[in-house]
This record gives C-alpha cells, sequence and structure tokens, in this order.
C-alpha cells in the first residue's frame, strides 16, 4: 500500500477539498472550461500532463482529462514519469498494490506491469523509486474523477534516452495488445528560466509533440538545454503510440507559472497535448 507523499502540498488533503480543487482547474480561466459530460468511442492512445502544483499546473492537466474523460474509459492507465529522486533502478515499476489518495485507493494491474517487465530489458520491479515521487501520483486524483473505475501501471524512468524510450515503448505495446490501456506520460517543460526563453526553448518540444518526433524531441533537448525534466515519458509515448499508426500529437494547452503568478522572471512551462488513433 504506497500512501501519498504530496497530498497537502501538491494538492488538497481532504477529499472535499481536493474535489473543489480539480474542478477549479477545469473552469480556471487556463483550463478546459468545463467538466466531461458525454462519453464517445475511445481513440485516444495517450496524453501529456504537467505534474506541479494543481495551483499551477492543474488547468494545463484539465484539458486533457477532459478529453480522456468525454471517451469510454480504459482498463488500465499506465502513468510514466521521470525520477525526481534518483531512487531504484533506472525503469522502475511498481508491479502489485494499491496506491492511495484522498480520494480512493487504485489497485496495480500486475498482470500488464509484469508482462511489460518481461518484454522490456531495462525495467524492474522496483517500489524504492515510487516512495517519494510525485510525477505519477499527482495523476490519480484527476483519473478518479473521471473514472469510477481503473487501474494502473506506475513507471520511474531514470534513464530516459532514445534507446530506453524506445524500448520501453515497444514493451509497453506488446504487453498491451489484448488489453484496453490509455498511456499518460507526466512532464513539465523548461524550468526557472524567464517566460520569453522558455517560450522559445519550450516550443522544440512543443513541434516535436506535434509531430510525434521521438529523435528530434530528444536532440532538442540535448542541443537547447532545455529542462524538460520528463522528455522520456513523452518519447517512450510517442513510440508506443506510432506502433498503433499514431501521426501527429494535439496540444491542448500550454503556459508558463508566470501566466499563473504574474512572475515572468523564473518560470516552468506546462502542456498538455493527446494522441489518437488514425
Amino acid at each position: 500500500m504506497r500512501r501519498p507523499a504530496v497530498a497537502g502540498a501538491f494538492y488538497a488533503a481532504s477529499p472535499e477539498q481536493l474535489k473543489k480543487q480539480i474542478i477549479d482547474s477545469f473552469n480556471h480561466r487556463l483550463g478546459a472550461g468545463r467538466l466531461p459530460e458525454h462519453q464517445s468511442k475511445r481513440d485516444i492512445l495517450g496524453v501529456i500532463c504537467p505534474h506541479a502544483g494543481y495551483m499551477y499546473s492543474g488547468p494545463a492537466a484539465s484539458h486533457s482529462y477532459l478529453a480522456l474523460g468525454e471517451q469510454t474509459p480504459p482498463k488500465t492507465v499506465v502513468i510514466i514519469g521521470p525520477n525526481h529522486t534518483g531512487w531504484g533502478t533506472p525503469i522502475s515499476i511498481m508491479s502489485e498494490g494499491k496506491w492511495v489518495t484522498p480520494l480512493g485507493e487504485v489497485s496495480i494491474d500486475s498482470e500488464l506491469a509484469e508482462k511489460i517487465i518481461d518484454y522490456s530489458h531495462t525495467a524492474k520491479s522496483d517500489e524504492s523509486a515510487f516512495i517519494r515521487e510525485h510525477s505519477i501520483e499527482v495523476q490519480l486524483p484527476f483519473l478518479q474523477f473521471i473514472y469510477p473505475e481503473f487501474k494502473f501501471v506506475p513507471i520511474c524512468m531514470g534513464y530516459q534516452d532514445l534507446d530506453v524510450s524506445e524500448e520501453l515503448g515497444k514493451a509497453i505495446f506488446e504487453a498491451s495488445k489484448d488489453k484496453e490501456i490509455v498511456v499518460i506520460a507526466s512532464t513539465d517543460l523548461n524550468h526557472q528560466e524567464s517566460k520569453q526563453t522558455s517560450n522559445k526553448k519550450d516550443k522544440y518540444v512543443i513541434d516535436a509533440i506535434k509531430t510525434l518526433d521521438e529523435k528530434q524531441l530528444q536532440e532538442s533537448v540535448k542541443k537547447h538545454h532545455i529542462t524538460t525534466c520528463g522528455y522520456g515519458p513523452v518519447s517512450t509515448t510517442m513510440v508506443y503510440s506510432k506502433l498503433y499508426g499514431a501521426t501527429k500529437g494535439e496540444v491542448l494547452s500550454y503556459y508558463t507559472s508566470g501566466d499563473i503568478t504574474g512572475d515572468n522572471y523564473a518560470v516552468v512551462g506546462y502542456a498538455s497535448a493527446k494522441i489518437t488513433r488514425n
């Protein structure tokens, strides 16, 4: 049983306040503008979501969760986040148990988790990477808000280079062929530079998302010194989606923390995007 590490910090610790925080994120001037209302056939393969405190990135995240919430729910959600703590193996998967949030418990899809490990050369079953990691945890309350029931597989990437991302994306694809899943890539964009600089750097990442070009993404991050923390999860999700024939991503929202606080001196970029079947 994994208990929340960042409840009361990144998001509210009480169920009532957390639900209000999520609703306020949807209704925020930078949010999706409404709550999910109707459900259509699911064609979303993956989404890209930020993982900062809800007051900063919640409105951006709401765009991805509106898109997911208006399609039929998957059985399992694979959430891939970067490793901020340095704990655990290079690619860590928690393969059994439950995670707790203020909105209740979510069970891990042990069967799928073990399959991904079997298909991957780098992924290992390891709980230590998740003890204090926030990038995956902050996605769960939004998912609990839009889905009445689901299981999930948490994957934490300490290694994010292209070879590892390609291998992991293929492993998820092979392991989930008989499953109804959606993949979430958890990432913030450039960190702690001026809004003007971050806008320029974030555009390289956004352009790569639009074209689903994981090589361009990885090269841009290195060449332009972009501090996008989850470029590996994004690359992995691109690889997975393209194996289903996806050819482009749709950016749903982009802004920086400066658009929330008014402080444009040192900002963090946030984007939401979706990748659909052709």
